[in-house]
């Protein structure tokens, strides 16, 4: 079982991968696949009720390939992480066959919840650089969230992702029906607007202000 998912992730290192050359070099020098490989070892052991010891061989892992997989994260065979470094998955995260996680990306949690607190992600997937996927919400299958993108609610499948939060851009390559899956309305751009009114309310107070002052001085003049 431990040689066929390791097979399965220097395919899926193979077939993702344009400057990967051989199995041989991505099994000897792919941090990815044996961050993978260490993944699954500390998770029997979690399994086993080995916490310490899985911590322990979760932590290893960390210190040699830069990437912090919690042993009891739930990940599929074939998934391919990509260079590696900062990635952090999370305890109850759970990851599909295919999916791709590039560097710097987190699958976290958005506080103190207990139970189910990290996100699930389908099936060939990409969480680009640096994306920030958070709590329990659900990335729908061949769904891609771009670089720097914090999500916090849950991504249809096929659709791409980006910006802070992140709003849906784009289903299935198209951008028709993307109002279905978010809100219309921008928040911030709303709020910039309230403020210049404001700001035109306060102007023209103001000038009111000058005004009478400048009619009592004629007055008394």
């Amino acid at each position: 079982m431990f040689f066929k998912r390791l097979r399965m992730d220097i395919a899926a290192a193979k077939k993702y991968d344009p400057a990967a050359r051989n199995k041989f070099e991505i099994w000897l020098t792919y941090s990815g696949v044996r961050a993978l490989s260490w993944h699954r070892f500390a998770s029997r052991l979690y399994k086993m009720h080995l916490k310490l010891l899985a911590r322990m061989a979760s932590q290893w892992a960390k210190f040699r390939t830069g990437i912090e997989i919690h042993p009891a994260a739930k990940i599929a065979p074939g998934v391919f992480i990509d260079h590696g470094q900062g990635v952090v998955i999370g305890e109850t995260a759970e990851v599909g066959t295919g999916t791709v996680l590039y560097q710097g990306c987190t699958l976290g949690g958005t506080g103190k919840e207990t139970g189910k607190r990290h996100p699930t992600v389908g099936e060939y997937c990409v969480i680009s650089a640096g994306a920030k996927v958070l709590g329990n919400i659900k990335v729908g299958d061949h769904a891609k969230v771009g670089a720097g993108a914090v999500v916090l609610r849950d991504v249809p499948p096929y659709a791409t992702v980006v910006g802070v939060p992140a709003r849906v851009v784009r289903i299935d390559g198209s951008k028709e029906g993307v109002d279905l899956y978010q809100e219309k309305e921008d928040p911030y751009l709303e709020e910039i607007c309230a403020l210049r009114e404001r700001v035109f309310a306060l102007e023209s107070e103001v000038e009111n202000l000058k005004s009478g002052r400048a009619a009592e001085e004629d007055g008394e003049k």
